[in-house]
């Protein structure tokens, strides 16, 4: 396995996505990773809607979905211009993502619920994605 804390996060999701699935070892090395610095940053929120766009519908490991929905979550809402909210930026950044491969997936509704249920206040832009 790829030493994930030394090397580019592209390399890193090139090396999960080599067998298809990410497993719990990988989770871990990747939560390790990403939170090295206490942030996610856009690249690595990026990084994870590439990675779960093409897992989605493996066997991959439960700790997944965790890991995805908190790290965005703390993307979006740990941010310096906008703490605890998700602004207009961020939620059409969110709404290319979510809609970037033509279907909501399981792991992409458990993170917008718990934006619902983390984000003081949430734009109207993302109203239809709670209907």
């Amino acid at each position: 396995m790829t030493d994930f804390q030394t090397v580019p996060i592209a390399d890193v999701v090139r090396s999960i996505l080599a067998d298809g699935v990410i497993d719990e070892a990988e989770v871990s090395e990747l939560r390790k990773r990403l939170y090295a610095d206490s942030k996610i940053d856009k690249e690595e929120a990026e990084a994870l809607f590439e990675i779960n766009d093409a897992v989605k519908g493996k066997a991959n490991s439960a700790a997944w979905t965790t890991l995805f929905t908190d790290a965005v979550s703390d993307f979006l809402l740990r941010d310096e211009t906008s703490p605890g909210v998700v602004d207009e930026e961020e939620a059409a950044w969110l709404i290319k993502k979510l809609e970037g491969d033509g279907e909501i997936d399981a792991n992409e509704k458990a993170l917008l619920q718990a934006l619902k249920q983390k984000a003081e206040s949430l734009p109207d832009s993302l109203n239809r994605f709670f209907q």
